[in-house]
């Protein structure tokens, strides 16, 4: 269970010892502690229940055996962490040494995860040697760095609020070799400042993965001037998705060793080499490429009815496309939809709004970027395949290039995932019957002597006229597929999105005639029998819609089995393209593709 709420860090470091339970046995200094310095017998401090465990005095090497022995009662739960045990080794060992002030003594590295710290308080200066400050998953939007020991060689604020640097660039510990502030709220340019020499000299290690850092160009000239800078994380921020952003990074800082985790070799440096001189092919904007492959498993809609002359059943026509939605930005589609939906969470939840199509990237950057990192909100627009008939494998062959200008909106995107859906177009088209005021000579004939055989036929090898209604649009499967690999050092997802197995209602019988039934009555029991056998087949051969009964062999299909339904798929797949821009880019999508079969 998480520990409630804690203001300071000294306030949250006393009600963490406390909770580990230093005074009580095997730990602190009680009667049963044959380690007590000078013979010194401290008051009994026994849990209830275990009296009988502790009548005599025990030596230390029976009491650690109480502690790390995993299946002891005493032992810690398994996901404490290595300070947690040595706390209470210590305590069994040499009581004295966690009582009081002088606790603060045994940390060269004291980590606080997760216990709702929100600041950084003036007790923290209390540990002299501290070395090491973890401080991951709490509430710190702000540190004062007067309230760091000197001594610090190791900061880490992952998954915090920071938003503002200055107050930690005031005085920060001047020996610091790591600061991680990845996963907080720093946006670009104006917190590109503090990441120089003058605070920082012997940064060696530097994490400022997943915040809003969107200038390339004015960070990297910040951090050219770090001289012991050797290890840089940047990837998640919007600034990471600009097709140059690895090779100017490279190529600008020639003592970078790991870049987002990933060895910087001789060979990348002569690939890039020379890109921090041509800072035009740096500009803010992202090129990402979706593609949409084969679909299969929709079920397959009756043919079109053939009508006869005097038929006046309407013809139905089916077709299909996929769509999905990607960060709107500056450039307009034309191709089928013009939908506009705002996201608020990485949720399936949208909402329509009434925005105006003309809406840009630069109005979106007038926003405040930690504002819509928080709300992980961003515009959205459908786009679509286009439409194509029914077939057993429907091949979409599709592929757009989308240029996205807004870099903040594209990261929440990315985060939030697209999507999918396929999408059954329904045409209904009804015959137009001629005016019989068009033609009153053949009325009038037609009238006095009928129509012959020869018009008739002649009527039916004419094509009649039809009248369509508007298409009805209904969709048929949705799906999210996850963007977030994109983020970080993929560059491609390629998944096939699977809808299920789609169930199609059986469309209802006609009646028969009664003089049918009549004459069918009076045929012979031979013919009854194999009516009855061949309607029996028939059901055989149609596809159940809950998918009972399994191929095991195709003979048995004859005998009474059902085929095994087909769910209903389709080939997507998502490329953020990297410069040099294109390169390969036809062929990795054609192997991708393949892969997904």
């Amino acid at each position: 269970m998480a520990a409630p709420a804690c203001c300071s860090l000294s306030a949250a470091f006393w009600e963490y010892l406390r909770r580990l339970r230093l005074q009580d046995f095997p730990c602190g200094p009680g009667s049963w502690n044959k380690s007590c310095l000078g013979g010194h017998r401290g008051p009994r401090r026994v849990q209830q229940g275990q009296e009988e465990a502790v009548l005599n005095e025990e030596t230390p090497e029976v009491l650690l055996e109480l502690l790390r022995d995993q299946h002891s009662p005493w032992a810690l739960p398994p996901n404490s962490s290595p300070q947690d045990q040595l706390l209470r080794e210590v305590a069994l060992l040499a009581p004295e040494l966690v009582h009081g002030s002088r606790v603060y003594q045994l940390f060269k590295s004291l980590r606080m995860v997760d216990k709702g710290v929100e600041e950084v308080d003036e007790d923290v200066l209390q540990f002299q040697q501290l070395e090491e400050l973890i401080l991951s998953a709490n509430q710190i939007s702000r540190i004062i760095s007067a309230n760091l020991p000197r001594t610090l060689k190791v900061l880490e604020l992952c998954c915090n609020t920071v938003g503002d640097l200055q107050d930690l660039c005031s005085q920060p510990p001047p020996e610091l070799q790591h600061l991680g502030l990845g996963h907080n709220r720093l946006c670009g340019p104006s917190q590109d400042k503090f990441f120089t020499e003058n605070f920082w000299p012997n940064l060696i290690s530097l994490d400022l993965s997943f915040n809003s850092l969107t200038d390339l160009l004015g960070l990297v000239s910040q951090l050219c001037t770090l001289p012991k800078l050797r290890i840089l994380v940047l990837q998640g921020n919007p600034l990471a998705l600009i097709p140059t952003y690895r090779g100017f990074l490279v190529d600008s800082l020639p003592k970078l060793s790991f870049l987002d985790d990933i060895h910087v070799g001789p060979d990348e440096r002569q690939q890039f080499h020379g890109l921090a001189g041509q800072p035009e092919l740096s500009r803010s904007e992202a090129r990402v490429v979706v593609s949409v492959g084969e679909m299969k498993g929709v079920p397959d809609p009756s043919a079109p009815q053939q009508l006869d002359g005097d038929s006046e059943g309407p013809v139905i026509t089916c077709s299909y496309f996929v769509t999905y939605e990607f960060a709107e930005g500056e450039e307009e589609d034309p191709f089928l939809f013009q939908v506009t939906k705002m996201h608020q969470s990485p949720t399936v939840s949208m909402l329509d709004v009434n925005s105006s199509a003309q809406d840009t990237g630069e109005t979106k950057n007038q926003q405040d970027p930690a504002a819509m990192e928080e709300n992980k909100a961003f515009s959205a627009k459908v786009f679509a395949t286009p439409v194509k008939p029914w077939a057993d494998t429907i091949d979409c062959s599709y592929r757009k290039e989308h240029i996205a200008k807004d870099l903040v909106g594209l990261k929440s995107y990315l985060a939030a995932g697209t999507i999918v859906s396929v999408v059954e177009e329904k045409v209904i088209s009804w015959p137009v019957d001629p005016d019989p005021e068009e033609n009153p000579v053949m009325n009038k004939k037609e009238g006095a002597k009928g129509p012959t055989s020869k018009d008739k036929k002649k009527k039916q090898q004419q094509p009649r006229e039809l009248r369509s209604d508007p298409p009805i649009q209904s969709t048929l499967g949705t799906t999210r597929v996850s963007l977030e690999a994109l983020l970080a050092t993929k560059d491609l997802v390629a998944t096939v999105c699977d809808f299920g197995v789609l169930i199609t209602e059986k469309p209802p019988e006609s009646p028969v005639p009664k003089e049918k039934v009549r004459s069918d009555k009076k045929k012979g029991k031979d013919k009854s029998k194999k009516t009855k056998a061949e309607g029996q087949a028939s059901r055989k051969n149609t596809p159940s819609p809950k998918g009972k009964g399994k191929n095991k062999d195709t003979a048995k299909l004859e005998e009474g089995q059902e085929p095994q339904p087909v769910p209903l798929t389709v080939q997507f797949q998502m490329q953020l393209l990297r410069w040099p821009l294109a390169v390969g880019t036809q062929s990795q999508e054609s192997v991708a593709m393949g892969e997904t079969q």
